[in-house]
């Protein structure tokens, strides 16, 4: 089985040429290098390398840099902007690149919470006409915008980001991570939506293989389906939570998993909702 990670980020030091808009929890830079070796260490054979939002906003050049370099490891998702006019014009710009698996729409405050938005729905459509999936990262109240907007966009494959919970930079967790969850499961009814199992462990008030996790990541499998669950670790976001090899060991624990349902949440579901597969 090859086993794929849906969420990674890589970035460089923050120098004029590429300057940070802010400052992520993480090392001061996570090269290509850095993370096909963390990959490499751990037997993970390819990984969604998503263009940190945080970091460079809608400049996705530094993914896209490395995903030429590792083209056999990565595929690239692409933040867009809801309020630019010319999204569109950029949507068709990025499915045409070598290397492009989705695009993502980060849910800030600047971004509408209304679901009728003309600017969401616009990116959602033409999406859905190169065949590709949008990352929605949305949280308490914008869930229920993610399912009217589901609902609006039957042939959009979204992809719910981060189980669609508040998710800690640095311990300890949240007190009640698990508080959104019945909202988050209601999602499900909706066939075009998937939910990525990423950054689970930093829900966790438990060390390592952080077991106290294990139920509500289960009633998420269960009520979406193996067919609709993406594993990640989001690292490097997750770094001061857990080691990468932790995040990823975690989902290998004896038991935990059959093999055939292991195989499809580490890798077989993220390899058919993006239509990307790693080659060493």
């Amino acid at each position: 089985m090859s086993v794929i990670d849906a969420q990674v980020h890589c970035y460089e030091r923050n120098h004029p040429g590429r300057p940070w808009a802010a400052v992520l929890a993480g090392p001061p830079e996570v090269t290509a290098e850095d993370m096909v070796k963390a990959m490499d260490d751990v037997g993970v054979d390819g990984a969604i390398l998503v263009s940190v939002y945080t970091m460079y906003r809608w400049d996705a050049s530094y993914a896209v840099a490395v995903q030429k370099k590792y083209p056999g490891r990565f595929g690239v998702v692409k933040p867009v902007n809801a309020n630019d006019p010319n999204v569109e014009a950029t949507i068709d710009e990025w499915a045409a690149m070598p290397g492009t698996v989705a695009i993502r729409i980060m849910m800030t405050p600047e971004i509408s919470a209304d679901a009728a938005d003309p600017g969401i729905n616009r990116i959602l459509a033409r999406a859905a006409k190169h065949d590709l999936p949008v990352n929605m990262l949305g949280r308490e109240a914008r869930l229920k915008q993610i399912d009217q907007l589901a609902k609006r966009n039957p042939n959009t494959q979204i992809v719910l980001d981060h189980l669609g919970l508040e998710q800690p930079f640095e311990p300890p967790a949240p007190a009640e991570p698990w508080k959104e969850l019945p909202h988050v499961l209601a999602l499900a009814a909706n066939k075009n939506i998937a939910i990525k199992i990423t950054g689970s462990c930093t829900l966790s008030h438990e060390k390592f293989p952080y077991k106290d996790t294990w139920e509500p990541v289960g009633r998420i499998i269960d009520t979406f389906g193996l067919d609709r669950c993406l594993w990640g670790t989001d690292w490097t976001r997750a770094v001061n939570l857990l080691t990468y090899k932790d995040g990823v060991d975690s989902f290998r624990q004896p038991g935990r998993f059959s093999d055939s349902d292991r195989a499809k949440l580490m890798g077989e579901t993220t390899s058919k909702i993006y239509g990307w597969s790693p080659k060493k």
